[in-house]
């Protein structure tokens, strides 16, 4: 028999020359815009149905040397004011340890707190700004100030009105307000109340929640579902109730906190694999079933591999058919999170299985929230009967956790009828291409004019690289003074030369607001 080794060597070999002819072709980019399929190098017309395309250009040299000379004179003056409370020149307002306490084992060390205290502090501001209204396209803002620096606020009492919202992640609209739109919502309210006061496995499985599990397995074509009330915990008290000691968890560099705080609980050995990279993948998958565990070398006891339907910060979509395919071909399991997808693409608002013109059964665990298309709470857990079934008896957040609410649970049955069209309308499809329709304009639009942006045209979540860290407060003042909301995010949080504005669309944005955002 041949070494398996020298057989998938030679195969990647084949696949590199395959890949040097079609980038002398021109059939696709390697980096900046992915255009057409591939797998391993290779084009995959039989994989994909639609056109896949994705950003990630990269910035000109100058800008990285500028984000990193601009975190080094941060740093600096940082160290100089630090200087400078030490000896009594500026005033200390952060907590600092008592005499009493010198000896004692610190609680944390100084330079953890220096970034939160130098940096984070200057444009602390652009965070925590409490609304006084329904998230919807526009909101009500509470106007505060600060007199220290951003180390302490104060309300104005002023509320800044009609704002708009390119921050929150309503993105079908269905966080609103409408009486009529409201009203079997009302109605449960009344009579359930708004809190169950119990877990699932307890006394606190209602109906509602029987008749909500029935709507999301024929929602997603699958045979059975259960539903939690925290999206986070539905990925964090649950993957470890799937894996185990001896299990092998492949997750994606740029997964969720929730599915790597799962993961971590799990106990499982994890390896990462780069970004949306196949070939990464391939790798480990290929070097799992070839060298098993370490030391013992015995097979793995079950290899799953984590992935999310859009992600959240980068704004691109997941290479589902290729992953899948690779699932299959080395016989693991694949979990994919469809928190941000589910509603928000695919023709009917079925995420990026539907997107990609797949079956269900293609992925083995279905995961997805309610808190962003659906505008309510919670999360849910999909797929084969057994699958759910295990979970019923196993999961840390069916034994521990308080069930959904039943208003909560009829705000979901309420927007999913709408998308499935079990309303009598056809309201649910049109907001689906009307976020499809603000999502390419507002993209199409923000390349026109120059700005860098990444992820895919068809994903609501549209990152715009804002690189040096002075930018991140300016920008996100500059567009509260317009009236614009915006979220900003910066190192820890993305790579340290990749600070960005992350906007999310809405089916509920206008063409006139998509205008005024994008002029502003």
């Amino acid at each position: 028999m041949a070494n398996p080794s020298a057989v998938c060597n030679g195969h990647l070999h084949h696949h590199h020359q395959k890949q040097n002819n079609l980038l002398k072709s021109g059939l696709y980019k390697k980096n900046g815009i992915t255009k057409g399929m591939k797998k391993n190098g290779i084009s995959n017309g039989t994989l994909y149905k639609k056109t896949f395309i994705e950003h990630f250009e990269q910035a000109p040299m100058y800008v990285a040397v500028l984000t990193f000379l601009g975190f080094g004179v941060g740093t600096i003056f940082g160290y100089l004011r630090d200087f400078m409370r030490a000896w009594g020149l500026e005033k200390r307002n952060i907590a600092a340890e008592r005499e009493q306490q010198k000896d004692f084992v610190p609680l944390y060390q100084d330079f953890e707190n220096f970034y939160t205290r130098n940096l984070y502090m200057r444009i602390r501001d652009n965070w925590n700004r409490p609304i006084c209204s329904v998230p919807g396209p526009q909101f009500d803002l509470m106007e505060r100030v600060t007199d220290d620096y951003n180390w302490t606020f104060r309300f104005t009492g002023r509320t800044i009105k009609n704002v708009i919202n390119m921050g929150s992640y309503n993105y079908l609209g269905f966080a609103e307000t409408d009486v009529n739109a409201l009203k079997t919502v009302t109605i449960e309210l009344q009579k359930y109340g708004t809190g169950i006061c119990s877990t699932r496995q307890e006394m606190g499985s209602l109906d509602k929640h029987v008749e909500l599990e029935k709507l999301v397995a024929k929602f997603l074509g699958v045979e059975d579902a259960m539903v939690f009330g925290m999206g986070f915990a539905t990925n964090s008290m649950n993957i470890p109730a799937l894996v185990g000691k001896g299990c092998l968890i492949l997750s994606d560099e740029l997964n969720h906190t929730s599915l790597i705080l799962g993961a971590r609980l799990s106990g499982a050995t994890i390896r990462i694999f780069k970004h949306n990279n196949v070939q990464n993948l391939e790798k480990l998958l290929r070097d799992a079933i070839i060298y098993g565990q370490p030391r013992s070398r015995r097979a793995w006891r079950k290899i799953i591999i984590l992935v999310e339907g859009i992600y959240s910060m980068e704004g691109s979509i997941v290479r589902l058919p290729e992953i899948v395919s690779l699932k299959k071909k080395y016989k693991a399991y694949l979990y994919l999170d469809e928190a941000h997808s589910i509603g928000a693409v695919g023709a009917t608002g079925r995420g990026v299985v539907e997107y990609f013109g797949m079956s269900p059964d293609d992925v083995d665990v279905l995961m997805g929230t309610f808190t962003k298309s659906f505008g309510a709470a919670g999360g849910y857990i999909a797929g084969k009967k057994d699958l759910v079934d295990f979970l019923r008896t196993h999961s840390h957040s069916a034994v521990y956790a308080t069930s959904m609410c039943p208003p909560v649970a009829e705000q979901i049955i309420r927007a999913m009828k709408c998308l499935m069209g079990l309303d009598g309308t056809t309201q649910g499809l049109q907001r689906v291409r009307q976020l499809g329709k603000n999502t390419r304009y507002f993209r199409r639009r923000l390349h026109e004019m120059g700005f860098i942006i990444y992820g895919n045209d068809d994903s609501p979540v549209v990152p715009l690289l804002l690189y040096m860290p002075g930018k991140i407060g300016a920008f996100a003042r500059r567009m509260l003074e317009k009236n614009i909301g915006v979220v900003v995010v910066g190192f820890p949080a993305t790579p340290i030369t990749e600070s960005r504005a992350r906007f999310c669309v809405s089916a509920a944005h206008t063409r006139e607001m998509l205008d005024t955002v994008s002029t502003a």
